[in-house]
């Protein structure tokens, strides 16, 4: 079972722009073999700081209208929403150490 929230298109605002805290959005895709190798660290973190983050998926190939808003080009793209606001981001697959750093900084 997954930690993380998938989203849509219709839920997003919602699910993340109206959360309060920190949200990373995951934006991915079922291809992407990168988008794979993070999901099990982005699990984690959401089961570590549980009450402090949330993490939701996105699939960028079902959800365009959001994908395009935030012009994602690359995947795996995670967006770091605080109180509804784009306040990070990471592209491509990095080490968790990266990921939870800037959960981190921001969590605070």
């Amino acid at each position: 079972m997954s930690n993380a929230l998938a989203v849509t298109d219709q839920d997003f605002d919602q699910e993340v722009e109206k959360a309060p805290g920190l949200t990373i959005v995951d934006f991915w895709a079922t291809w992407c073999g990168p988008c794979r190798m993070i999901a099990p660290v982005l699990d984690q973190l959401a089961s570590d700081y549980a009450g402090q983050l949330k993490v939701a998926k996105l699939d960028v190939d079902a959800n365009i209208k959001t994908s395009t808003r935030f012009n994602v080009r690359s995947i795996p793209m995670l967006l770091f929403f605080k109180e509804g606001k784009v306040v990070d981001q990471i592209v491509g697959a990095v080490p968790r150490q990266a990921i939870e750093a800037k959960v981190k900084q921001h969590v605070a």
